[in-house]
């Protein structure tokens, strides 16, 4: 039997009445009655309230006792006189016989730990970070990490199902150009040279493929040297990683829309699209949302009107292009609203200004813009958007790339505060056909995606077309504005291989290099494959409702990528530096 505890604090029931039991836990409430005490007695399964009676050997126990503290408590079950409808255990209570105090605690908190979600947004983040142990004893973000380890159970259980088999890659890897900022391990045993954390199983997972192995997956840890975001955990992450030999796009496609909506299912009550998912090219995805992770739950869509204006005398009009968007029943919207919309836009999405015009109830153009614009582009804003009465546009002119993902910002917000989002439903799209190469800010040409993609096309295409005209087999899974998955079909041929990174400035001595592994194992017959890697920690933040990646790991890094907890990242002594062969050459700065 149990030394501490013969129940769990959520499991008792009225059942249970007359029972002799004993219940460990944290001391949630104190309230004291005079000669009476009650306490909330609180574990991960739930809690139960304890009474101390009028006995003197037991209150000289508990008369110290502090909330946060972790206690045994003896007993009998008894039937409540105040029921309490709002907890499972609300019908019963404990009679106290004895008391062992576990664990001592502060009688300073440095923050409540029981406040509701919305209550703890209060408390300075870094502080809850720095004592994530007490953080994760509050209940909402407790159920975030089981919830995280459900969604765990479930992913597993799907890929078996789907007859995947999880294999390890290394952590300790090489140094490749993927993206972003490798973290360096140095050498011990080889002065002078270092490891890679991996960015990604990419190069590994491919090598399992030519290996022979069918379908392979694991739940990667992948480390990144990235700025933080809410969405983006600083320097580590988990995905879904998974590859699949002899396999196309569409058999990706069709694993997916089995393995995603079940996940979600299995682990929330929303409405899911169903299968197949719609299939967004990326072009259109920028040219009607402004961003290639549309939110779909939000109507609003973006329609180009520089044709209309290519005559315009309206100067911040002339020779831009120019994207419009249609908002319905705006009769009641001051003059404000659209100020304040332009300030957004100004503020928080660097645009020059936000032009509007209102529909009146006659289709009469009012405010804003409104005589500036002459009776055909009104004529052809309203074929365009579909305009009509009580209908307002808003404008974004500039550069074309710029006009996109600005009013995509202006479309996300006003989709927000109005209220447009559609509730309670996990909407997902396919992004396709990404191109291939984009231009750097040094006007190179570099790879838009995934350098391990394969054109579309093959090698005539990159032998033939204009690599700004080349689509890659690339693809991402979106959800809800949130990019969630990310794959390609891959590179198999070495040609194909040499010819892509030459285009993108690589010579093949650098490719033989930088990528070896693949380099030389794509002259050992390598069969045709493709994979995906949905987020972990996106996944589980959508699924949690949470608008803050780090609500849903255990143990995150802030907004600087500090873990307050562990005090890392923190500087190591000289011997430590020297046993790897490293002398530091940097200025003393305090932050």
């Amino acid at each position: 039997m149990n030394e501490y505890r013969t129940h769990n604090c959520g499991e008792l029931r009225i059942e249970n009445k007359g029972q002799e039991v004993k219940l460990a836990g944290w001391v949630q409430k104190i309230r004291n009655l005079g000669k009476m005490q009650f306490i909330d007695l609180r574990d991960e399964f739930g809690i139960t309230q304890i009474i101390i009676s009028d006995n003197d050997e037991m209150c000289n126990k508990t008369k110290d006792l502090t909330t946060e503290c972790t206690v045994s408590f003896k007993g009998i079950v008894s039937e409540r006189s105040n029921k309490n409808k709002e907890i499972p255990t609300g019908d019963i209570e404990i009679i106290a016989s004895d008391v062992v105090v576990l664990g001592k605690c502060r009688n300073i908190l440095p923050f409540e730990i029981n406040q509701k979600q919305n209550e703890n947004s209060s408390v300075r983040e870094d502080l809850r970070l720095e004592y994530r142990f007490l953080d994760l004893r509050n209940d909402k973000i407790h159920k975030n990490i089981l919830l995280r380890s459900k969604i765990l159970i479930s992913m597993r259980d799907e890929m078996d199902r789907e007859g995947f088999t999880e294999i390890q890659t290394p952590i300790l890897a090489n140094s490749s150009p993927e993206g972003a900022r490798d973290f360096l391990v140095p050498s011990r045993l080889h002065p002078g040279e270092f490891y890679a954390l991996p960015q990604a199983p990419q190069q590994f997972k491919q090598l399992l493929m030519i290996s022979g192995f069918n379908k392979y997956y694991q739940i990667a840890p992948c480390f990144r040297d990235e700025d933080p975001r809410a969405d983006r955990s600083p320097g580590e992450f988990y995905q879904l990683d998974l590859e699949m030999s002899f396999a196309t796009q569409e058999d990706v496609f069709e694993v997916i829309e089995r393995i995603i909506p079940n996940i979600f299912k299995k682990n929330s009550n929303w409405n899911i699209t169903e299968a197949p998912f719609v299939r967004i090219p990326y072009r259109e995805a920028m040219d009607k949302y402004g961003t290639d992770k549309p939110d779909l739950r939000n109507p609003l869509i973006i329609k180009d009107a520089t044709d209309i204006f290519k005559d315009t005398e309206f100067n911040a009009f002339k020779g831009k292009t120019i994207k419009v968007i249609k908002v319905d029943n705006m009769e009641d919207k001051p003059r404000k609203f659209f100020d304040k919309m332009s300030e957004y836009a100004v503020n928080e999405l660097d645009a020059k200004g936000l032009a509007w015009v209102k529909f009146d109830e006659n289709r009469e153009l009012t405010g804003g813009i409104s005589k500036f614009i002459n009776d055909n582009q009104k004529k052809e804003l309203i074929n365009i958007t579909g305009a009509k009465e009580n209908t307002a546009l808003f404008f974004v002119a500039d550069e074309l790339e710029k006009a996109q993902k600005i009013s995509g910002g202006v479309r996300i917000e006003l989709g927000n505060i109005l209220q447009l989002l559609e509730e309670k439903i996990y909407k997902f799209c396919w992004i396709v056909d990404f191109p291939m190469y984009e231009l750097s800010d040094e006007g190179t040409i570099d790879f838009n995606h995934n350098p391990f993609s394969m054109p579309q096309g093959g090698l005539e295409t990159l032998n033939t077309k204009d690599p700004l005209d080349i689509y890659a087999y690339q693809y991402d899974l979106v959800c809800n504005g949130y990019e969630i998955a990310s794959g390609a079909v891959r590179n198999h041929d070495q040609d194909i291989m040499i010819k892509a990174f030459e285009i993108a400035g690589y010579k093949e001595d650098d490719v033989k290099k930088k990528f070896g592994a693949l380099y030389n194992a794509f002259s050992y017959g390598t069969p045709p494959h493709a994979g995906v890697a949905p987020g972990v920690d996106r996944i589980v933040m959508l699924l949690a409702h949470e608008e803050s990646i780090r609500e849903v790991i255990a143990f995150p890094k802030n907004k600087k990528a500090r873990d307050l907890l562990m005090r890392a990242p923190s500087k190591v002594s000289d011997e430590q530096l020297k046993d790897v062969h490293i002398k530091l050459d940097l200025e003393e700065n305090e932050e």
